[in-house]
């Protein structure tokens, strides 16, 4: 086994050796797209790893050293180093996309020496400490298994303590005692993060790996009909910090409006923060305008790129990216996760702008069942218990379920089910399959919620700030009203609303149904275009 180096060989990657975001990432940088550097550990190794093949650990652990060495080369950097240190991110890649349901640890190598580094190298004791807590909390997470519960009760002790409603807003010195409180909890619990950066990438490898066999990873394979892939590449990239400064930020970007199909990009992005603040659903992210005023050229930058990658990709693309100090750089690409409406509209826009034939089309609407396709609607809406962001399309009615268990066993009872979450993790995704509709306080259209749901098939509102959930307690507060376990509710997720009771629902038929007909029966010789290679 080895390692492969992103953007150095002449071979192109098959996302069944590297996994699907490896083998796009390749493809971007011999495109000329500003990608951190970044070699792989093919999927060979986590099939050797979890079926204790004897001396897989020690070649994993002397692959990851020549790849960090290559890294070291290519940046400029020294792993762990006093003055210019080198972090990286250690992410998960199966050949075909499963989005949140698989591990990633960021800013591994931020050891005490390498967060004095980036002191020293940055000026910025703020944004040190910043990457060395997130270290701690990904990891304890992650490899650890603490959970992230201890974390954010310490987190939330020291904000209340400096009188702030955010990590955002604490400064340097509270960012340092707040990483002295997260070692205390490593310490308690009796595990500690090694100091030694080698050995936390070793592990964090040996955990994405590992998560290939996690339920909630499992689960997910099982719904999608997933269960022959073999296993998951690791991606280890050189970071770059969209928590560096004002003039950094990280987001997700959607070269079209993966809910409705709309032909509009849908961009959400954080300033000062990294890429798991966005995808994770825990804070409410700004919207396109928010960027393009905050970062106008990276803005502009990205909505170029947008358009490339579509035609290129040859389908509607789902990128995640970073600012740093204003520079632009794509860490993923990939076809993007869509609702059945807007997979017609997607297929039906692509083929008359000549970027894939009808037979292409055709094609990706193949599995789609056509009553997915009919429209419901609310008759007569009324004014809603609370608004939200709208995140996957359609009306669903149910009674109200508060965690991913009881939405499981409400079902069982034959009704169909609304889980409504402060917000969501991947391991609630028997929830998502159980509900018919989904409703978060917090988070945005490209949170881990809006995509599953959106696969899923399943109407979905997110940042519905008049919702509170009090976890175990089998009520929630929806715009002043009292909701219990098993109230009936309905969400729109066209409209972004949440309306109590069950209002009369209406269905419409969409008219791209009518041109998918033509073509099936032999129209659309109009249609002209030459098919593009596709994304794996």
């Amino acid at each position: 086994m080895t390692i492969v180096r992103l953007g150095q060989g002449d071979t192109v990657l098959a996302p069944e050796a590297v996994g699907a975001k490896a083998a796009n990432l390749d493809r971007l940088i011999r495109m000329g797209v500003p990608v951190p550097p970044a070699f792989v550990l093919p999927i060979a190794h986590c099939v050797a790893v979890l079926a204790g093949a004897p001396g897989a650990e020690a070649a994993m652990r002397d692959d990851l050293a020549a790849g960090i060495a290559w890294l070291e080369e290519a940046t400029g950097r020294r792993f762990g180093d006093r003055r210019r240190p080198l972090l990286v991110s250690v992410r998960s890649g199966a050949a075909r996309s499963m989005p949140g349901m698989l591990e990633t640890v960021l800013d591994v190598g931020a050891t005490t020496t390498a967060t004095r580094g980036l002191v020293r190298a940055t000026g910025n004791p703020r944004f040190a400490f910043d990457c060395r807590r997130r270290l701690l909390e990904s990891y304890g997470e992650t490899v650890l298994g603490l959970g992230r519960a201890p974390f954010a009760a310490r987190r939330d002790e020291l904000m209340r303590a400096e009188g702030v409603a955010s990590e955002r807003d604490l400064d340097g010195d509270a960012m340092e005692r707040l990483v002295r409180a997260y070692e205390d909890v490593l310490g308690r619990a009796d595990v500690t993060v090694p100091d030694d950066p080698a050995a936390q990438l070793a592990a964090a490898a040996l955990a994405v790996f590992r998560s290939w066999t996690s339920p909630r990873a499992v689960a997910y394979r099982g719904l999608e009909g997933l269960d022959a892939l073999r296993g998951v590449a690791v991606t280890v990239q050189a970071m770059v910090f969209g928590n560096r400064s004002l003039r950094s930020g990280a987001g997700v970007a959607f070269s079209r409006d993966p809910s409705t199909g709309a032909a509009a990009p849908v961009i959400e992005m954080l300033i000062a923060a990294q890429g798991e603040d966005v995808v994770s659903g825990r804070r409410t992210p700004h919207g396109e305008a928010a960027f393009a005023a905050a970062l106008p050229e990276a803005a502009a930058r990205l909505g170029t790129l947008l358009g490339q990658l579509e035609r290129a990709f040859g389908d509607v693309q789902d990128i995640e990216f970073t600012v740093e100090d204003g520079a632009l750089w794509i860490l993923q690409t990939r076809a993007a996760k869509r609702t059945p409406m807007a997979a017609l509209r997607f297929a039906v826009d692509l083929a008359e702008a000549g970027v894939i034939d009808t037979a292409e089309a055709l094609r990706r609407l193949a599995d789609i069942d056509e009553a997915a396709l009919i429209r419901t609607r609310l008759a007569e809406p009324g004014e809603p218990a609370a608004r939200g962001i709208a995140a996957a399309g359609g009306v669903a009615v149910g009674r109200a379920a508060f965690d991913a268990d009881s939405a499981v066993a409400l079902a069982a009872t034959g009704d169909p089910v609304i889980l409504l979450r402060p917000d969501t993790s991947p391991s609630d995704v028997a929830g998502f399959a159980a509900a018919a509709g989904i409703v978060t306080a917090v988070g945005g259209r490209t949170a881990h919620a809006a995509l599953v749901a959106r696969q899923m098939a399943k109407p979905c509102v997110v940042g519905c700030a008049a919702l509170v959930v009090s976890p175990g307690s089998g009520r929630a507060t929806l715009g002043g009203a009292v909701l219990r376990e098993g109230d009936w509710l309905a969400v729109d997720g066209d409209e972004g609303a949440v309306h109590l009771g069950t209002p009369r629902t209406v269905v419409e038929r969409p008219p791209e149904l009518d041109r998918i007909a033509a073509w099936r029966a032999g129209a659309g010789s109009e249609i002209r275009g030459q098919r593009l290679p596709m994304a794996p």
